[in-house]
């Protein structure tokens, strides 16, 4: 059976057009669709992904409040105990982005992500490239967005069944599976109110009978046959600032993480290519297969056929500190008394390199010295709450106003008989600047080849902040 199996992987690679991993993937539905098990193929498979070692035991979904809500287990069953250095990890971290994505325990290997306040906890018993991991669990996370609207706790317990099917055909004994969305989409239709009545009442399930269309083809991550009445194609490209700067205001750090959104509808198998003005910006560039890298390499420009829908074409960062802007500046003086037990507080913000755009969605989080009891502020826009528990304050300013900046100010309470805390808090940030790539990135065009029709196209930029953080 093994020698039948691996035969049909080679045969279709040739035959189609297919890669190895397709063909090993059209041979495994045929056999899972005849009845037969997918452990048959385990050790041909096996040795196609002996570079990856064993892949994932169990997938934990865990909430903001600490609590399992979801769990896979693909290979044995391993106990929910095993979360609690998870746990442990958790407790100790400033925020639950500081968590250490892959921790050691004993037996095991935790390697998790944390996307939309859940926490995607993977379980692995041997050694195995912790990046590999990751980037599947964000595939994961992606494709619940994409299924679902959201990734959010209430979303996927709504939809648990269609969610347990996708993680059934998306890793297969441990092992990747179908990770692209127009495949998954054909094997498992996406939820709707009539789908789901009809599956109530006859008892049956979302999952696909036949295989999916662009296995068959030479392009895996498009299905064959697709036909829109309104043909368009839009881009986002969304710039996130990671930045440190301290007191007197000057930049320590300065980078930028960059993405590069897709939504594309069109008809027939088109071609496209999409230019940069300024490519040369770009740096540590990770690439959808569906880009031809040799083009990029020669030319600098995006030469791809794409695939059917939303998807990430491509994540960039420039690390040149000197071409990096910092749109907002922070006026801060944060002091506690010697004597008495209080401190005082003074904080202003306003616009410095935003090429006349509006800054929206601009926050001031900071975390109090624990000994802060309560605070006595007053802001002139926006509101300001204080998590007395979590001693964490926040200042929700909004769109920042250029004639009229913002500005909080006021005094703190210490809790009396302890000293003063030896260390200002620092100041993170969070702001959103629609129309503006901060880094200067630009689209220049978007031709489309193969096809005839109008296409209707768009760029928006985006930028936003990452970690951004002012020291005092």
């Amino acid at each position: 059976m093994l020698y039948i199996k691996t035969v049909g992987a080679i045969f279709f690679r040739f035959t189609y057009g297919l890669t190895l991993y397709d063909g090993i993937y059209f041979c495994l539905r045929v056999h899972r669709s005849a009845g037969g098990s997918s452990v048959a193929l385990l050790p041909f498979w096996r040795q196609c992904w002996q570079s990856a070692a064993e892949m994932i035991h169990s997938l934990f979904l865990i909430n903001p409040t600490g609590d399992v809500f979801l769990e896979k287990h693909w290979k044995s069953v391993i106990s929910r105990s095993v979360c609690d250095y998870f746990f442990e990890a958790r407790e100790k971290a400033v925020t639950p982005e500081n968590v250490a994505p892959v921790l050691q325990t004993p037996h095991h290997y935790l390697i998790s992500i944390y996307r939309g306040k859940l926490f995607f906890l993977s379980v692995v018993q041997t050694e195995v490239s912790p990046l590999f991991v990751i980037e599947f669990l964000h595939r994961v996370a992606d494709t619940f967005q994409d299924y679902f609207g959201e990734c959010s706790e209430t979303i996927i317990n709504d939809n648990m069944v269609v969610v347990y099917e996708l993680l059934e055909e998306m890793l297969d004994n441990g092992f990747p599976l179908a990770t692209e969305s127009s495949v998954l989409k054909e094997l498992i239709k996406p939820p709707n109110i009539l789908r789901s009545v009809v599956n109530t009442l006859t008892g049956g399930s979302n999952v696909g009978s036949s295989l999916p269309t662009s296995h068959l083809s030479t392009i895996p991550w498009r299905r064959n046959g697709v036909k829109y009445t309104h043909n368009e194609a839009y881009f986002d490209v969304i710039e996130e600032i990671d930045a440190i700067v301290d007191k007197s205001g000057m930049t320590v750090f300065a980078e930028i993480q960059g993405v590069v959104e897709a939504c594309v509808r069109l008809s027939g198998m088109p071609d496209l290519t999409l230019s940069f003005v300024n490519p040369r910006l770009l740096d540590d560039v990770s690439f959808h297969p569906c880009v031809r890298f040799k083009r990029w390499e020669s030319e600098r420009v995006l030469s791809f056929i794409p695939p059917d829908g939303n998807f990430t074409l491509m994540t960039y960062h420039v690390s040149s500190q000197n071409l990096v802007s910092i749109p907002v500046y922070v006026k801060q003086n944060i002091s506690f008394f010697d004597s008495g037990s209080s401190g005082r507080m003074d904080i202003t913000v306003g616009p410095k390199q935003t090429m006349g755009k509006t800054v929206e969605g601009l926050s001031v989080t900071i975390h109090m010295p624990k000994s802060v009891l309560t605070v006595d502020l007053t802001a002139t826009q926006g509101n300001y709450t204080y998590d007395l528990t979590a001693k964490v304050l926040v200042w929700d300013i909004g769109k920042l106003n250029p004639q009229k900046l913002p500005t909080l100010q006021g005094s703190l309470s210490i809790q009396a008989g302890v000293p003063k805390p030896v260390e200002n808090p620092s100041l993170n940030i969070d702001l959103k600047i629609e129309q503006l790539a901060i880094s200067g990135i630009k689209v220049s065009r978007l031709d489309l080849f193969g096809e005839k029709y109008k296409t209707f196209k768009g760029v928006k930029y985006v930028t936003k902040a990452g970690n951004f953080q002012v020291r005092t």
